[in-house]
């Protein structure tokens, strides 16, 4: 596998304004969820939430919440933090500053539209982790924060078995943890066995 599960410390030391872990000393993790809203595996992972009484932030793809505003409102009557993904998955690194944050902009007012309100949403993921220094300076100059992660979960790569995933994320989490899941479809099978546990 390819995949960097554990971010290192280094690439966290180059890129200090982004959000990689939150420590703390209460063996506190940080659950997210990038992709949604996406029938029936966004609710699947809502009840399962639910059923641990845990909370979580949902990275929303702006494109997703228009088809599905029904299952984005279940995010929010469910009281988790919402986080900004782009309208359309993006990839920061082959689009123009200009396009970029156009892009990010429209996710935010349909997330506003949505929650009924006029707050700002100040939480962004950039898709694939792909983002310009240019393009992070201007989004946090709007008042973002860019929320990266410490652990990559691969629930998304269909070449590894539910176990490797969950072995992904037992060996390399630790007390601050920002853990990526992914509530769409490519990910379902690795989800689906992972979080529970």
């Amino acid at each position: 596998m390819n995949f960097w599960v554990k971010t290192n410390y280094f690439i966290k030391r180059i890129f200090p304004n982004y959000v990689w872990d939150i420590p703390n000393h209460e063996n506190k993790v940080f659950l997210t969820f990038d992709d949604g809203p996406t029938p029936e595996i966004t609710e699947w992972t809502l009840e399962q939430l639910k059923k641990y009484d845990a909370k979580a932030t949902f990275f929303c793809i702006g494109n997703n919440i228009e088809k599905h505003p029904e299952i984005f409102q279940k995010i929010i009557q469910g009281e988790h933090t919402i986080g900004n993904h782009t309208f359309n998955h993006l990839k920061g690194w082959e689009t123009t500053n200009e396009v970029y944050i156009e892009n990010v902009e429209k996710c935010a007012k349909t997330i506003c539209q949505q929650k009924t309100a006029t707050e700002h949403c100040p939480l962004f993921r950039p898709p694939y982790g792909k983002i310009k220094p240019s393009q992070s300076r201007i989004l946090r100059k709007l008042g973002y924060k860019i929320i990266m992660w410490d652990v990559l979960s691969c629930d998304f790569d269909q070449t590894i078995t539910p176990e490797e995933c969950l072995e992904n994320v037992l060996q390399h989490v630790e007390s601050g943890s920002i853990i990526v899941f992914h509530d769409s479809i490519k990910a379902e099978q690795n989800l689906k066995y992972v979080l529970p546990k």
